[in-house]
Parts: structure tokens; sequence; C-alpha cells
């Protein structure tokens, strides 16, 4: 079993088995997982920050001075005086308590970053395969819409050189078939750039994905999510939960761990001092006790630095956590707004231009009208079919928008995930 296979089978063990040739998202993200360079450079920030924190705890190094001293006095049994310390800092109280809470909040914000960027590079890999699914889509159509296009350009050259139309009305088909032309270049471009961008997420070349059939069920047909998943009470867990208010959360904990250092730091920082000294003949054992003083103001200066950053930490938590709430209300709005008008595209639109093309078939094999009247309305409904795309662009970008800020799956195969994938990884 492959790596992507295995990481698959263990994110959603109950999900059927796993199709490298026709993988769904479900497996793109085992892949991100297994093999996204970004992905890999934050756990291994996660890594670094434990080390850290677990460096933090161990007991702060001792000094030793050694001294010696030659006198020439013949009174004494021997001129030399020999003798050495142990400087033992005392790390203990406020300043071991804050540097402690700060290395641990380092390692909450670093595992923070790291689920942030696993959902980031999921975000961006879906938004990819969203642009490929529409571009294939809207490929078919364009060359379709060309080929139409082409026949009503043959149609007016040959009208032009049986003198029943003018070199003005030719142009003016010309015009509008360069633009399908130009439309089907730009589809074709976006196929070719959301692949390039599902590989630069998985680590490999363009070229390892071009076999890939994607399967993604009901693309074609989204839905709302259920009432459940975007209530109040949803959105304030999802706004709780979110990887970048924690980390905000962390950061002003952090900025209070500084604060209260700065605090600590108006009492003195003792260092006991044990010796032994061998004075000319006497041994001796010295005992001293060291004491760091604050600096003249008491440190107030510092404390009063350390509080401004507290509060500016606090601002910026309330400024992400009004943000995510403005993105799910904004993704909310554009959501229904998007579906409502795709259902309409598909209600109205679409059904009137298939009915009037399909007259024009059976007018055109009557003799009722000619060749260029039936392109008109077969031209018609392909418009109308690339309005149907546009539509669903935009309600998939919409759902992958309240998706973002929701920061969990609201339907497909990830929701049957019974295991976070940052305990996959971790």
């Amino acid at each position: 079993m492959s790596k992507i296979a295995a990481i698959r089978e263990k994110i959603a063990p109950k999900v059927s088995g796993i199709d490298e040739q026709s993988p769904d998202r479900l497996w793109l993200l085992a892949a991100i997982l297994a093999n996204d360079p970004k992905v890999a450079t934050a756990q291994a920030a996660v890594v670094t920050a434990e080390a850290r924190a677990k460096a933090e705890r161990h007991i702060v190094a001792p000094t030793l001075t050694l001294t010696g001293e030659y006198a020439n006095d013949p009174s004494t049994s021997s001129p030399w005086l020999i003798g050495g310390a142990v400087d033992l800092p005392l790390d203990m109280g406020g300043r071991r308590g804050a540097r402690l809470r700060a290395a641990d909040l380092d390692v909450a914000i670093a595992r923070y970053d790291f689920a942030e960027t696993i959902w980031s590079e999921r975000m961006v890999a879906r938004r990819a395969l969203i642009d490929q699914f529409i571009a294939k889509q809207r490929i078919t159509v364009d060359q379709e819409l060309l080929e139409l296009r082409d026949r009503q350009l043959a149609v007016a050259e040959r009208r032009v050189k049986a003198g029943a139309a003018s070199n003005v009305d030719t142009e003016v088909v010309r015009l509008t078939r360069d633009a399908a032309a130009r439309d089907l270049a730009l589809a074709q471009s976006q196929l070719a750039q959301s692949g390039e961008a599902l590989a630069a997420i998985l680590g490999v070349p363009a070229t390892a994905l071009a076999d890939k059939g994607w399967t993604w069920a009901d693309f074609d047909t989204p839905v709302a999510p259920p009432t459940g998943a975007t209530n109040a009470d949803a959105r304030t867990g999802a706004i709780t939960a979110r990887a970048d208010v924690l980390k905000a959360l962390a950061d002003y904990d952090r900025a209070d761990a500084a604060y209260r250092g700065e605090i600590a730091k108006q009492f003195p920082a003792l260092t006991i001092s044990p010796g032994y000294t061998w004075e000319r003949g006497l041994v001796k054992l010295p005992l001293s006790v060291g004491m760091a003083l604050p600096p003249l103001d008491l440190n107030r200066h510092a404390i009063a630095s350390a509080s401004k950053a507290r509060d500016e930490a606090g601002k910026r938590l309330e400024e992400v956590v009004a943000a995510a709430s403005n993105s799910i209300d904004a993704a909310l709005v554009e959501q229904g707004q998007a579906m409502s008008l795709l259902r309409e595209i598909e209600k109205h639109d679409l059904p009137a231009a298939t009915a009037a093309a399909k007259r024009a078939d059976y007018r055109l094999q009557s003799g009722d009208i000619d060749r260029a009247e039936w392109a008109s309305e077969q031209t018609a409904l392909l418009e109308a079919r690339r309005r149907e795309i546009d539509a669903l662009a935009r309600t998939q970008a919409a759902q992958a928008a309240l998706e973002d800020a929701m920061r969990k799956p609201l339907e497909g195969p990830e929701t049957l995930m019974t295991v976070s994938a940052l305990e996959v990884v971790r």
C-alpha cells in the first residue's frame, strides 16, 4: 500500500477503497498530507518548537569559578591559596513560570500554524479541482460554439461572394467567431493552470497527474449545506475552533506571559554560591548569596511596554474573531445568491433555450428556416449552457468560501473522516 493510500485508510477507514486513477477529494487530502512541501515544513516547525520547550525545562547551567593565589610570606606553612565556587542561579518563581509558559505557547502556536497550513493547502487544492472540472465543461461547450461560429462565418462569406450581404456583416460574424476562439483558449489555459496548481501542492510534475480522472460526485448538482451545519451554534463552534483564532488567542496568552515575566523582574534574581578554599593549610567552606537587582525604575518601563503589547494582542484577537464571523456571513450570502442564480438558469433559461433549439431542428428539417437561422438558435442554447457553467462555477466557489469560513468540510467524502488530519501526520 502506498503512503497516500495508507493515510487515506487512517483518516476514513469506513470509506470504500482508493482508486489511484480516479481519485476523490479524500485521496487528494491524503496526498497533501503525504507530499505537500509546505505541510512538511509546518510539521518540522512543530517538532522544533517542542524541542525548544523541552530544553527550557532543563536546569540552568551553573558557573564554576576557580581561584589561586601565591603569597611570599615566610610565616605561613604554605605560600598558596587555592579555591573554587559554584554559582547556582535559583531558576524559580515568576521568571521561570513565564518562560516555560511562553515556550509551551510557542508549541501551541506552531501547531495552529500547522493546522492552518493543512487547511489552506486543502482549500487551494479544492479550488484548483473546481477550476479543472469547470474548465473541462467550458472546453466542451466552447468547442461546439466555435464550430457553429465557423459555420456562420462560412455562410456569411458565401453571401458576400453572392452579393447578398456586405463585408460589414461578415466582419461582425468574424469578431464573434474570434471571441469564441479566445474563450476556448482561455478555458484550455485554465485547465492547464489548475493541473499545475495541483501538481505544485502535491510536489510532483504536472505530467504525473495527466492520467488522473478526478472523481467528484454531484459536482454538477451542488446543494446547500443542512441548516444545522450553519446555524448560530455551529457558527460559534466554528469560530472558536478555527486555527487562526486559536493562534491569536495563544499570541495574547504569550503576550500576557511576557507581561508577567516583566513583573517578576521587579524582584531580585538570586544566586547561591557554595565554595571551597584551601588557604595556606587552612580549609574554608564559604557560602555567598548573590542578587541581580532590578533596574532603578523597578522595571516599570519594561512592564508598561509589555502591557501595551498585551493590549495590542487583545485587539488583534478581536479583529481575527470579527473577520472570521464576517467571512461566514459573507459566504452564506454569496452561497445563497449563487445557488439561486444556478437554479434560475436550470429552471428557466436552459429549458427555454433547449426547447427553441429543438424547434429549430424541426423547422430546418421542414425547410421553414435556413442554416443561418438554425445556427443562431443552436448558438443561443450553447450560450445558455455557458451561463449555466458560469453559475455552477460561482456556486462551487461560494461553497468553497463557506467551507473556508467554517473551517470544515460541509459535503463530500471528507465529512466521513473519523480522525483529524493532524493526528495522522503527527
